[in-house]
């Protein structure tokens, strides 16, 4: 969606509002996925020389654990607000995403929003045990010998980094 920030700063004496379907399907989030279409509402407001927005919407988000590689699924929201003034239109290190005409690109704040609020580690539970780095089996299922067992062999490729402990 397209929203014509530089018009409304001029002109704009009504508050806009839209619901408007995003697909972020194609985006890659830090190996997280949005795989459904996303309804987000966006709100403008003038308030004398300046435009509060408000941007909110809800995505369920796939990925997989990071421990232990079990599909994750959370729901995650977005819920951002900016305020804007005409001078911020043309100023270079505007952080929003505006062309060159004053148009703001809500599709992509959507994306960044979502970037930043989708954590980059994404864990099935807070106390997923992981992997068993012998077998590589799920900790719950694994039958190896507890790790106090030093007779257990290391992995050639970490040998290195055992010498840098003694």
């Amino acid at each position: 969606m397209q929203f014509d920030l530089r018009k409304f700063i001029a002109t704009g004496t009504q508050p806009y509002h839209a619901e408007f379907p995003c697909d972020l399907s194609a985006r890659d989030f830090a190996g997280a996925r949005i795989e459904q279409p996303v309804t987000a509402s966006f709100t403008a407001e003038s308030d004398g020389d300046e435009v509060r927005m408000t941007l909110r919407a809800k995505a369920l988000v796939h990925g997989e654990c990071a421990r232990c590689l079990d599909p994750v699924e959370r729901e995650e929201t977005v819920e951002a607000e900016w305020t804007a003034k005409e001078r911020d239109l043309d100023d270079p290190d505007f952080e929003l995403p505006l062309d060159e005409k004053g148009h703001l690109d809500v599709d992509e704040w959507l994306a960044q929003e979502f970037m930043f609020q989708i954590p980059t580690v994404l864990l099935c539970s807070a106390d997923c045990p992981g992997l068993c780095p012998r077998c590589g089996k799920k900790r719950a299922e694994c039958t190896c010998p507890p790790e106090e067992d030093k007779a257990a062999p290391v992995d050639a490729r970490l040998a290195i980094l055992k010498s840098l402990l003694n």
